[in-house]
């Protein structure tokens, strides 16, 4: 043993190998541990799995969304980007599966294009009344039908004065003294003058030395008969109107502008448009006058354009639709954004501005708008040319900010709320009151504090109102098989809303009002004819206003406009997206029919 010890070559390779041996137990790692360091890593990068479009379902293992059926997508929680808390991450592929989509704030000189509706009238300064220049009995009228053309001098009837016989008479006794009282005879002839009388007419008088017992009434204009005021038999006085004879060689076209469309309009403002009677032909003028005050009742103005007639193709009342492309006076190089970049609270509008780098993060922004542009809108503060904003999509992220408890549309300051903005989400049953405003004002909904709406159940319903306002142009143009058509999509909307959103009254009230909308709609559907369809349209629309007074929309402004003319004059109400009058009854007859009756603002 000793001798092994002694050989220096063995006893250095003892030590080495004992060496090796205390290395391996100090600095070895076990490969349970590495393997479980590397599970947690792969963990922490992917354990959590969300929806794109509900991002309040969290998930330890990927799968199906249980409200929409979506594949859920894992949750970014490691991108290592320092965000600002009031800014919303998304992943790639939920900017994808929601149709995100950006563009950047660009400025351009605004152009409006304002759509004007009218009707052909005649040019007021072209209509002549003519009248019975001495009063007697109307013995024959030769032009007895309204429409017929006349020519000036044309003989237009045959009257019996007795005053005319005494002129007459006078006349013939004093141009046997005319040489010696020729003041006497110029005065007779003025008399017979003044009762129109021609000159060779009074002239035959003298010659023949008779009088006339009828005297005929002549045509002071060219045109055509509008108006017939008399018959055969009856008895006028001088002055009285006879026939009213319109020069239609240049007429007017009489369009309603609003007083919205005001600002954009102006004298010399070229109009393009269309009469509905004669497709195909485009005609244009400008505008010569504008109404200097609003009509009290229509709430609109007249814009008014001559255009010359000759062929007699443009007759009065004929509908016309018109559009105007005005630039505003001032506006140049404006910021210029799509309307559908914009969320409205009432009084606020905001969009989501997407923050510099790779990874899609947005952050809600205040802006001040000018006048819409069509589908777009002028930008007066908020924004600056270049900044990248949300264009489609918006409500997506809305939803998920309000998810994630950030700023939000209706929710400005931040913090967590699974219901819709602006309802109650406590349990408390101290207060006193029964009610509570989603928008301060006279036009707000009410809701029990205790009732909880659903976002998702929202957002159904306001599926349900845009494929409704798509009914109600349906119904404008009165084509039996368009509205059918709409009237279908109606009813998937309706199929697609899942009632377990709701609970209790709710519940109860949503089946009460939907068993309603699916009767209503199941007529439009089925009938071929435009009044019974109409007809069940207004009964759709009282429904689809209680429900909407039940439970909100998001983000929407409705009009809830009322027409007394239609449901044999009992009326009828509708809902439209803009405040301008389109009546859905009556379609182009009287389009403008009707008044608005309240604001629908959430």
């Amino acid at each position: 043993m000793k001798n092994i010890f002694s050989n220096k070559f063995l006893r250095y390779g003892l030590f080495i190998a004992l060496g090796l041996f205390f290395g391996w137990i100090f600095f070895h790692s076990s490969p349970k541990t590495e393997d479980g360091h590397h599970h947690s890593a792969e963990e922490n990068k992917s354990g959590i799995w969300t929806c794109a479009m509900h991002p309040q379902i969290r998930k330890s293992e990927p799968g199906k969304c249980p409200i929409c059926g979506m594949e859920l997508i894992p949750l970014n929680q490691s991108s290592g980007i320092s965000l600002d808390p009031d800014a919303i991450q998304f992943t790639k592929e939920a900017v994808q599966l929601a149709n995100v989509q950006t563009s950047a704030v660009t400025s351009k000189n605004p152009v409006n294009e304002v759509r004007l509706y009218g009707k052909v009238q005649a040019d007021e300064r072209l209509v002549q009344s003519q009248v019975a220049y001495i009063p007697g009995r109307i013995e024959k009228l030769l032009v007895n039908f309204t429409g017929e053309t006349v020519r000036k001098g044309q003989t237009l009837a045959v009257i019996y004065s007795p005053e005319l016989i005494t002129a007459q008479q006078e006349l013939l006794e004093t141009v046997k003294t005319k040489q010696s009282q020729p003041e006497i005879y110029e005065a007779a002839k003025e008399k017979l003058h003044q009762w129109k009388l021609t000159e060779s007419q009074i002239i035959a008088i003298e010659n023949s030395g008779k009088v006339k017992t009828n005297m005929e009434v002549a045509s002071t204009a060219n045109g055509v008969v509008t108006s017939r005021r008399v018959n055969n038999g009856d008895y006028v006085s001088q002055g009285s109107v006879l026939y009213e004879v319109s020069d239609l060689s240049r007429v007017w076209v009489q369009f309603d502008a609003y007083e919205s469309d005001l600002q954009f309009l102006n004298k010399g403002n070229k109009v393009d448009f269309t009469v509905q009677a004669l497709p195909g032909i485009n005609y244009s003028g400008n505008i010569a006058f504008i109404d200097p005050s609003i009509d009290p009742v229509t709430r609109i103005a007249k814009a008014r354009v001559e255009i010359n007639n000759q062929g007699g193709k443009l007759k009065p009342e004929m509908f016309v639709s018109g559009i105007v492309k005005a630039n505003l006076a001032g506006d140049k190089d404006k910021l210029v954004i799509p309307r559908s970049a914009v969320l409205w609270t009432g009084k606020r509008s905001v969009v989501y501005v997407k923050m510099p780098g790779k990874d899609p993060v947005f952050k809600i922004r205040e802006i001040g708008l000018g006048p819409q542009l069509g589908n777009s809108y002028m930008v007066t503060d908020g924004l600056k040319e270049g900044e990248e904003i949300v264009t489609e999509g918006a409500f997506s992220v809305d939803a998920a900010a309000q998810l994630e408890g950030k700023p939000s549309m209706m929710n400005p300051q931040g913090g967590k709320t699974n219901t819709m903005p602006g309802m109650d989400m406590s349990d408390d049953t101290k207060s006193d009151k029964s009610n509570m405003n989603t928008n301060k004002g006279d036009n707000s909904i009410k809701m029990p504090l205790k009732t909880k709406i659903n976002m998702d159940f929202t957002m159904q319903l306001n599926n349900i109102f845009d494929q409704y306002i798509i009914l109600k142009d349906a119904f404008i143009k009165s084509d039996v098989k368009q509205v059918k058509q709409a009237a279908q999509k109606v009813h998937q909307a309706l199929g697609k809303v899942d009632m377990k959103l709701l609970t209790g009254d709710a519940n109860m009230k949503w089946m009460d009002i939907s068993d309603n909308l699916n009767k209503q709609i199941n007529t439009i559907a089925s009938s071929d004819k435009i009044e019974d369809q109409r007809s069940a349209f207004s009964g759709f629309s009282d429904y689809l206003y209680s429900a909407i007074k039940a439970f909100g929309l998001m983000g929407k402004t409705g009009y809830y406009q009322f027409c007394p003319m239609t449901n044999n004059q009992k009326g009828g109400y509708w809902i439209s997206e803009s405040k301008t009058i389109r009546n859905p009854y009556f379609g182009e007859k009287m389009l403008d029919c009707g008044e608005t009756k309240e604001i629908l603002n959430y």
